[in-house]
């Protein structure tokens, strides 16, 4: 992920150039560089570039095999780039043990859980021009994945939509720390499904969600150096036992933690069990 700030380290570019590093698959984040007054494209979707020219652009779970990023100069001919989209393979994952009020509401949490999923996409739909997410990512927190982006989850028996980030099952009171540089913009003590719950604004609509924790050391409004703690592994709100779940969006497209970061390191935790 270093080579996300060699990108800044480049004097000029010539005109229409252009940089792109990431992984181009589902659930993929790539960075790219050009210059400030560069007007970026993703598939006719305007992309948002910061003063230095970096931007971010992401591939949902079940991304087209085919994208194109479009850079306009001011004055010159568009620079297209056409790029091949690698599909994943999904599996299917079974969780029973949760409290049936957490898989299927009541009539009477319907609105606190409206309102907690309102706060979690005024924060997706922020947008900030500083391209923090620079500093590259690394894991949060050190544990074997117990969920996995993009799986089918069915829980209690019952079919529901697909996981959108990763389930990290590090042990209750491990200390979280901000993967990135950002800026905490929620800082919630009690959800309804996430318990906990943390998001942090890496710029130019790329978050990060860290939910079921069991303390939460940050306020809204902290400015966050990767390695910076942010809180504990617990197991708050739906789940059936301690972990981590991290998730990423960038403009509220659900995003694979797990492409920023590269494979969990082996070896890297002691032996948990892999709740959920």
């Amino acid at each position: 992920m270093k080579i996300w700030i060699a990108l800044l380290a480049v004097a000029s570019f010539p005109a229409n150039a252009m940089e792109l590093t990431g992984n181009f698959v589902q659930g993929g984040l790539v960075v790219g560089q050009t210059t400030p007054d560069a007007v970026v494209t993703l598939d006719d979707t305007p992309v948002d570039v910061a003063d230095n020219g970096a931007f971010v652009v992401g591939f949902g779970r079940d991304a087209k095999p085919r994208s194109v990023v479009t850079v306009q100069q001011p004055g010159g001919a568009p620079d297209i780039h056409v790029l091949a989209i690698k599909a994943q393979t999904y599996n299917v994952q079974r969780i029973d043990g949760l409290a049936p009020g957490k898989v299927t509401p009541r009539p009477e949490d319907s609105a606190r859980i409206q309102s907690d999923n309102a706060k979690i996409w005024d924060v997706r739909a922020m947008m900030t021009g500083t391209a923090r997410f620079l500093s590259g990512f690394e894991w949060p927190v050190k544990g074997p994945l117990s969920g996995v982006f993009g799986s089918q989850r069915i829980l209690n028996g019952i079919p529901k939509r697909s996981h959108n980030g990763v389930d990290i099952a590090a042990p209750k009171g491990a200390v979280i720390t901000a993967p990135a540089d950002g800026v905490v913009v929620l800082a919630e003590q009690d959800m309804f499904y996430t318990g906990k719950t943390v998001m942090i604004d890496h710029g130019l609509g790329l978050t990060t969600v860290y939910a079921h924790m069991d303390d939460i050391s940050v306020i809204a409004g902290e400015v966050l150096k990767q390695g910076d703690a942010l809180g504990r592994v617990g197991q708050s709100g739906r789940v059936t036992g301690p972990h981590l779940h991290w998730g990423m969006t960038w403009k509220g497209v659900y995003l694979d933690p797990q492409q920023a970061t590269g494979p969990m390191p082996r070896g890297a935790w002691s032996s948990t069990p892999a709740k959920h």
